[in-house]
């Protein structure tokens, strides 16, 4: 009886195996399945700030010009307001705000303070109406002109010119030109002072002129210009 169960214990130990290995062939038998859809790596999130161009620029500052004033050779008097003066008839009434006075004769004059003497001033240029003429002078102190003197004088003759004459704007470029080559030969010396006039302005029969000076107590010369008025 014993050798009975034994051998059913031993065929049911081998059916057992026999099942256990037919499983895991079976198991074999599946294809090996893999992922192939991975899960792609989760970075933070990096902000990306857009880039701003400031449309609104901020103008740039440029220092403030100050005009300079024909009769004004001190930069402190530049930066001075025209003075107050009383309202006039005169044809020359303008030249106040260049900083020039009316004297007691009707003449409008610059003075200019002596850069050799501390306190001394004299005058440095000069318009009076004489009938139908305009004479207007810038004067050299001892025949020398102080600094300044050479441009501001052209700036006062072509001032009058403009205002004056019935000249064209090209014909004033050339006028300018014409002067300005003149007193620099007056400076560098090569115009000698006498009472010649040089026409500079054929329709106005205006004249320029280097002369020595005969009267008043400026010891020197004067560069001169003779224009006539038009007819009204």
């Amino acid at each position: 009886m014993n050798i009975i169960v034994r051998l059913f214990g031993a065929i049911v130990l081998q059916v057992s195996a026999l099942a256990a290995m037919s499983s895991m062939a079976m198991s074999d038998d599946k294809p090996f399945r893999v992922n192939t859809q991975q899960t792609p790596a989760v970075y933070p999130r990096k902000t990306i700030q857009p880039f701003r161009v400031n449309t609104q620029q901020t103008p740039a500052v440029y220092p403030r010009k100050t005009t300079q004033r024909i009769c004004s050779l001190d930069p402190i008097e530049d930066l001075l307001p025209p003075p107050q003066t009383k309202a006039s008839n005169s044809l020359l009434s303008y030249l106040a705000e260049q900083g020039f006075t009316q004297n007691k004769e009707g003449s409008w004059v610059c003075y200019a303070n002596d850069p050799k003497k501390e306190g001394r001033y004299f005058t440095l240029f000069k318009v009076k109406q004489v009938n139908s003429r305009l004479i207007a002078s810038s004067f050299l102190d001892e025949g020398s002109l102080i600094q300044g003197q050479e441009n501001r004088s052209l700036d006062f003759f072509m001032m009058l010119i403009e205002r004056h004459t019935s000249t064209t704007k090209e014909n004033r470029q050339g006028i300018r030109r014409y002067l300005q080559a003149f007193v620099s030969l007056v400076k560098e010396g090569k115009i000698k002072p006498t009472r010649r006039g040089y026409l500079f302005d054929q329709p106005n029969r205006a004249l320029v002129l280097y002369h020595p000076l005969s009267s008043g107590n400026l010891k020197g010369t004067g560069i001169t210009i003779n224009i006539y008025l038009p007819k009204s």
